[in-house]
């Protein structure tokens, strides 16, 4: 499936967003003194998986120019 360059900008920030997201709920989750430590395990296992997408969809945009 190939994807204009709207939409990958626009996936992109979607992408980022959640990642961002992300971190804040690991964050609280971690600041619990009883912190559910599968949860957080989950949600950083999420967070690769964006950011390897992120990475991904940059590639498309940016792709390396070999001189």
């Amino acid at each position: 499936m190939n994807l204009s360059d709207d939409d990958i900008h626009r996936r992109l920030e979607a992408l980022r967003l959640e990642h961002r997201d992300l971190d804040d709920v690991i964050v609280r989750i971690d600041a619990e003194t009883v912190a559910n430590q599968l949860q957080v395990q989950r949600l950083k296992k999420r967070k690769l998986v964006l950011k390897d997408e992120i990475v991904r969809l940059e590639a498309q945009l940016y792709p390396d120019i070999i001189a």
